[in-house]
């Protein structure tokens, strides 16, 4: 007798626990709709045709500091589903569109699949912390140096918070890696990172290559989001021995 009251109450357990997170979900999911729909940057996407609201961080950064040019070489990191993308390529004219101006190369990179921009050459389905990545895209510019480098990357938030901080730094120090390595003089470079203890650090490391860094926090960006941005620009270049 018991051990079957013992069992029932497990299982009421269980099932109330699965009612308050199925109860909790819905409530996250009901936030998000309400948030999306009162949104003007979702609508505005929709109008301009961007793929999500995410294209008007990176437009209010560069209409500040004009470091997208067109004829310009950039690389897009954790591009999916591919906004940024699509504002490089205009700004640095790779879609041709401007046929008075020089045209770029535009390259995206990303894990998951990104549906074809036009003027953009996709990297879809690949892990960018890969060197072996990280080689194809270099093969790809066939000696080339990219002018900037641009990442709106990071991942999957876990809920615990220095965890999350550590992953999306290391992804911060992946991106400033690679840009060092396949940089022209003069470069940027564009990271994403959630404001944290580590962030003076980052923005220092940075300091080391780009004369000029700036913390920026877009006014797209949403103001209960803990995301910035760290822009590093006119790059020292590397000495040779």
């Amino acid at each position: 007798m018991n051990r079957g009251f013992s069992t029932f109450r497990t299982l009421q357990r269980k099932i109330t626990s699965n009612t308050l997170k199925s109860k909790q979900k819905n409530a996250s999911s009901n936030e998000w709709l309400s948030r999306q729909l009162s949104d003007p940057y979702v609508e505005k996407a929709k109008q301009m045709n961007y793929r999500c609201r995410s294209a008007f961080k990176l437009v209010e950064i560069n209409n500040k500091y004009q470091f997208l040019k067109p004829g310009q070489v950039v690389i897009d990191v954790g591009a999916a589903p591919g906004s940024w993308s699509q504002v490089i390529a205009n700004k640095i004219n790779s879609n041709g569109q401007d046929q008075n101006a020089p045209k770029g190369i535009a390259v995206a990179i990303d894990k998951q699949q990104i549906y074809p921009i036009d003027g953009v050459t996709i990297f879809g389905n690949m892990d960018f912390t890969k060197p072996e990545n990280q080689e194809k895209i270099t093969h790809f510019l066939e000696g080339k140096r990219a002018n900037a480098v641009v990442s709106d990357m990071a991942p999957s938030a876990s809920g615990i918070r220095h965890l999350d901080n550590d992953i999306i730094i290391e992804l911060c120090y992946n991106v400033l890696r690679f840009a060092v390595k396949v940089s022209e003089q003069n470069a940027s470079i564009l990271v994403k990172l959630w404001q944290c203890g580590e962030t003076k650090q980052l923005e220092n490391d940075i300091a080391r290559f780009y004369k000029n860094v700036k913390l920026v926090k877009p006014d797209s960006s949403r103001s209960d989001s803990a995301e910035i941005f760290l822009l590093g620009m006119d790059f020292k270049g590397l000495k040779e021995n």
